[in-house]
């Protein structure tokens, strides 16, 4: 992180990337005479409210980080900064997104924890759109103008106050991961009453696993037996709320490919929201790393890393029998992502994290597992793309899978097969 005092005295000339975080109530001019080299701008964390007129001089400029500020408007001179593909505006009191506020070169919005409650027509002139968080503001409806943004591969709606969703909305040729929980259109569940309940007093601390957005993961011991443990936080997430993915992950069932909580624990000093999970063993790793700002929506593998085709048909095999039975539960995961798939050496898969994860009614939206088979797509083909095949027996193996690949991913969505229709084709490859 740069100091305010090495922007003024012209230190940091010539730099791609510039983060400060200074209670800053105002833009500092200087920036603007960093116009040829400045790619990313992070000024998270202040308390500005307005952006200077000629912000437009940052020819260059790709990212503007503005989270945590003041903002009550998204500001319209956004539009006229002619290389920018992501903007984050998240958690600051923004109520009014006007027209044509965003350039058109725009990728990627982050607006999540707001009150904003229009969405403007101008959003479909936005054709290179691929990602929208919009989780945690008031919009009652999406304009069918949207439905133009052909690009449109994620878009987080939880929490907000849809009545309905647009029939189009599940028609829309790229869309692959939906969330929309938390909305009077999305389906009201209550806490799974068949787990088994643990008192917080039973439990033992252990060590730190992990944290998330959503929580924060433990090892713990409770009668003498290793678990993990997420206690869950209360604060809005990039994906929603919390609670939502604690019902999701209650509701999942058993399934050997699905990291299900066995037990909820109950009597919390703060009564705060806990689940406990079976310790994963670390002979598990994640499939791939998340996606980069670069490539947005699509996760990142490690260079050179190729899997045998054993290796891959189990993979496919596990998710597939786990997305079919979590969409015979009206669950749509939401976040199906290489990144959220924790693999052995045998290529046994495990799925969790629900944080995106949507209970929904599937009398109401009967297309919306076709969205997330096109996700399925997508890791059909990234793992297609890293095979080491061996044999001739395996190039029709991968013959077979390409061709499945491109039926998921199929633009028109009554094209796309099910969960179940996939799993079966899958089980007759690895007999």
């Amino acid at each position: 992180m740069s100091t305010i005092e090495e922007l003024k005295r012209g230190d940091l000339k010539g730099v791609k990337e510039l983060k400060i975080s200074s209670d800053l109530d105002e833009f500092p001019r200087e920036i603007l005479e960093l116009s040829d080299t400045l790619e990313l701008l992070d000024l998270s964390n202040n308390r500005l409210d307005s952006l200077p007129d000629d912000i437009g001089r940052l020819k260059r400029l790709k990212i503007l980080f503005l989270g945590q500020n003041r903002f009550t408007s998204i500001p319209r001179v956004l539009s006229t900064l002619p290389s920018l593909t992501m903007i984050g505006l998240k958690s600051n009191q923004i109520s009014m997104w006007e027209e044509d506020a965003l350039p058109l070169t725009i990728r990627w919005i982050v607006f999540t924890d707001n009150s904003i409650e229009k969405i403007p027509l101008s959003i479909g002139k936005l054709i290179n759109l691929q990602k929208m968080m919009l989780a945690g503001n008031s919009i009652k409806e999406l304009p069918s103008s949207m439905r133009n943004c052909k690009n449109l591969e994620l878009m987080r709606l939880s929490a907000n106050r849809l009545i309905e969703m647009p029939d189009w909305v599940f028609d829309m040729p790229k869309l692959s991961w939906l969330a929309y929980a938390s909305n009077p259109c999305s389906r009201s569940v209550d806490q799974d009453s068949r787990l088994d309940q643990v008192s917080w007093r039973d439990i033992d601390m252990d060590e730190l696993l992990g944290e998330g957005a959503s929580g924060i993961i433990s090892r713990v011991k409770v009668a003498g037996k290793y678990h993990a443990l997420k206690l869950f936080r209360g604060d809005m997430t990039s994906d929603g709320y919390p609670q939502d993915e604690l019902l999701a992950s209650m509701r999942v069932g058993d399934h050997p490919n699905l990291n299900r909580p066995h037990s909820r624990v109950v009597d919390h000093p703060q009564d705060s929201q806990a689940l406990l999970f079976d310790l994963i063993p670390s002979t598990y790793t994640n499939l791939s790393n998340p996606p980069s700002l670069d490539s947005c929506t699509r996760d990142i593998y490690d260079s050179q890393q190729l899997f045998d085709m054993p290796f891959i048909l189990e993979v496919v095999s596990g998710i597939s029998s786990a997305l079919m039975s979590l969409h015979d539960r009206d669950i749509n995961h939401g976040d199906l992502y290489a990144h959220n798939i924790l693999v052995d050496s045998s290529g046994h898969s495990i799925i969790g994290d629900f944080g995106a994860s949507t209970i929904y009614d599937r009398k109401r939206y009967p297309k919306f597992q076709r969205l997330e088979v096109r996700a399925f797509g997508y890791l059909l083909e990234e793992l297609i793309a890293r095979s080491n095949i061996s044999n001739k027996d395996e190039i029709e193996i991968l013959d077979i899978l390409t061709k499945l690949k491109d039926s998921c991913i199929e633009t028109d969505t009554t094209k796309r097969p099910t969960f179940r229709e996939i799993y079966h084709t899958i089980s007759t490859l690895s007999r």
